[in-house]
C-alpha cells in the first residue's frame, strides 16, 4: 500500500486541478470579476495558512530577515498576483480545456528559460539534446495550433439546453471572437512564463530559507494585499465585490482552501518522495479530466484545435522529460564509470607499490643470505 500511495496522491492532485479549471471557468461565466476573484482566493488561502504557520513555526518566523521578506514580496507579485491575474483573464477569453492544456507547457517553458540563462545546456548531437529541442518545438507548435486553429466543434457530453445557451452567450461575447481568442492564448502563455520565472525564484528562496510553510504563508499574505490593490483599481463598483451563495463562493473556497492549501502540500510531499519528474508525468491526466468535466458540467464546446494543440503540448512535455531523464542517467553512469576508473587506478597503484616493496624486500633478503654464506678468510689465507 505504501508503494501505491505516491500514485494515488499524484492522481488526486490532477483531480483537484481539473476541478479548479472547471469551477473557475463556471464562476467567470456567471460574471464574477477575475481580479476580485483572485483577491478572495488569496484571502481564503491566507486565512488557512497564516494561523497554521504562526502556530507551528513561531520560532522560525523570528529568523526571517527584512531582505528575505522583500524577496518574498516580489515572488508573491510575480507568481501569484501577476501570473494568476493573467491566467484568469486568459481563461475568460478561452476555455477550461485550453487552460488545462496550456499547463503542460510549464516544464517546457521552465527548461527554455533555464537554457536562455545558461542554467541548462543541450548537447545537440546526443539523443537527450535532440529530445529536449524537439519538446520545445512541439510546445511552440501546440501553442500556435491553440491560437490559430479552432477546427470543428465536438458535441458536449451534457445536452442541457440552458447550459448550452449560457455558454453560447458567453462564447459570442468573448471566445468566439478570433481576436479575443488569440489574445487569451497570448496572455495564457505569458502567465505560464511568469509562473516559470516564479518557480526559479522560489527554488532560490527555499535554498536560502528552507521552510515551505512560512515561505508559502508569507507569499499568500503579500499577494492578498497586492491583489486587493489591483482589484480595487480594476473594479470600482462595490456590488461586484459581493459573494453570493452560488458557484462564485464555491470557486473561491475551492481554489483558496483546497488548491492552495491542500494541493500545494500534497505536491511538496509527492516531489520530495518521487521527484518533480514523477509529478509532471501525471499532468496529461488533468487535461483528460478537464475535457470530460467541462463538457459534462458546463456543456463546454470543445474544438478539434484544442485537442490537437493539447496533444502537441503533452508530446512536448514528455519529450523534454525523457531528454532530461536520459541526460541524468548518462551523467550518473559517467560518474559511476569515473569512480570505477579511479578505484581501479588506486588499486593498481597500491598493487605496484606492494610489488615494489616485495621485490625490494626479496632483494635485501637475498643480499643478506649471500653475505652470510660467503666464508671469511683468515689472515694467513689472505697472505
Amino acid at each position: 500500500m505504501e508503494e501505491k500511495k505516491p500514485y494515488v496522491i499524484g492522481m488526486l492532485i490532477q483531480v483537484i486541478y481539473a476541478g479548479m479549471f472547471v469551477v473557475t471557468k463556471a464562476a467567470f461565466d456567471e460574471g464574477v470579476n477575475t481580479f476580485v476573484f483572485i483577491f478572495y482566493r488569496q484571502a481564503a488561502a491566507t486565512l488557512l495558512l497564516l494561523p497554521l504557520a504562526l502556530l507551528l513555526e513561531r520560532k522560525n518566523a523570528r529568523s526571517m530577515s527584512l531582505m528575505l521578506l522583500i524577496k518574498l514580496f516580489f515572488c508573491a507579485f510575480i507568481g501569484n498576483t501577476f501570473s494568476l491575474n493573467l491566467y484568469n483573464v486568459s481563461m475568460k477569453f478561452t476555455s477550461a480545456t485550453v487552460a488545462s492544456a496550456a499547463s503542460n507547457s510549464l516544464p517546457v517553458i521552465t527548461f527554455f528559460l533555464a537554457l536562455i540563462t545558461r542554467m541548462e545546456c543541450v548537447k545537440v548531437r546526443s539523443s537527450s539534446g535532440i529530445a529536449k529541442l524537439a519538446g520545445v518545438a512541439l510546445c511552440f507548435a501546440g501553442v500556435m495550433v491553440l491560437a490559430l486553429y479552432k477546427g470543428p466543434a465536438l458535441n458536449p457530453v451534457s445536452h442541457h439546453h440552458h447550459h448550452i445557451a449560457s455558454f453560447a452567450g458567453d462564447a459570442r461575447s468573448s471566445s468566439s471572437s478570433r481576436g479575443a481568442w488569440i489574445r487569451g492564448i497570448f496572455l495564457m502563455v505569458l502567465a505560464n512564463v511568469t509562473w516559470s520565472i516564479w518557480i526559479v525564484l522560489q527554488a532560490a528562496v527555499l535554498r536560502e530559507f528552507p521552510n515551505k510553510m512560512l515561505v508559502t504563508a508569507a507569499q499568500c499574505v503579500f499577494s492578498t494585499v497586492q491583489t486587493a490593490v489591483v482589484a480595487a483599481a480594476a473594479e470600482r463598483e462595490m456590488a461586484r465585490w459581493k459573494l453570493r451563495l452560488d458557484i462564485s463562493l464555491l470557486a473561491v473556497l475551492y481554489t483558496g482552501l483546497v488548491v492552495t492549501g491542500v494541493s500545494y502540500y500534497l505536491q511538496a510531499w509527492c516531489v520530495e518522495l518521487k521527484g518533480p519528474v514523477f509529478l509532471a508525468m501525471s499532468n496529461p491526466l488533468c487535461l483528460l479530466l478537464t475535457i470530460f468535466c467541462s463538457s459534462f458540467f458546463l456543456a463546454e464546446i470543445v474544438h478539434l484545435g484544442s485537442i490537437i494543440g493539447g496533444i502537441l503540448l503533452v508530446g512536448g512535455l514528455y519529450s523534454v522529460l525523457w531528454g532530461k531523464s536520459a541526460e541524468m542517467t548518462m551523467n550518473d553512469n559517467g560518474d559511476e564509470q569515473q569512480q570505477q576508473q579511479q578505484s581501479h587506478h588506486k588499486i593498481s597503484t597500491e598493487m605496484v607499490v606492494v610489488e615494489k616493496t616485495m621485490i625490494s624486500g626479496s632483494q635485501e633478503k637475498d643480499q643478506n643470505n649471500n653475505e652470510q654464506s660467503t666464508p671469511t678468510k683468515s689472515p694467513l689465507q689472505q697472505v
